[in-house]
């Protein structure tokens, strides 16, 4: 019988803050950044949003908003907000623009 040496688990690709405030993640591989609720929903370029935005019906801020659920695409993330909004796909490469400005 031969025995296989125990998989190291996986460093989480994410992490939502205690708060819901915020998100931490691993950009282009290299280190951690955060990046607040609110930027993120700003920064939505969804259909919903993006019409938004067009008919400039789209807000200013979204104070107090929280990261409500995460989910991992594999190529980006699908981030659920406070306010419902759960329509957003951020890729990776969208995540860390965000992250350098």
């Amino acid at each position: 019988m031969s025995m296989s040496p125990p998989i190291a688990a996986e460093r989480p690709s994410c992490e939502v803050s205690a708060d819901l405030a915020s998100i931490s993640l691993i950009a282009n591989g290299e280190s951690w950044v955060t990046l607040t609720a609110e930027k993120l929903r700003l920064s939505c370029k969804c259909a919903h949003c993006t019409r938004a935005r067009f008919d400039e019906r789209f807000p200013d801020g979204f104070p107090g908003i929280a990261i409500v659920e995460v989910a991992d695409l594999g190529y980006g993330l699908n981030i659920s907000f406070s306010d419902g909004h759960n329509r957003g796909i951020y890729p990776e490469s969208y995540l860390a623009t965000l992250a350098e400005s």
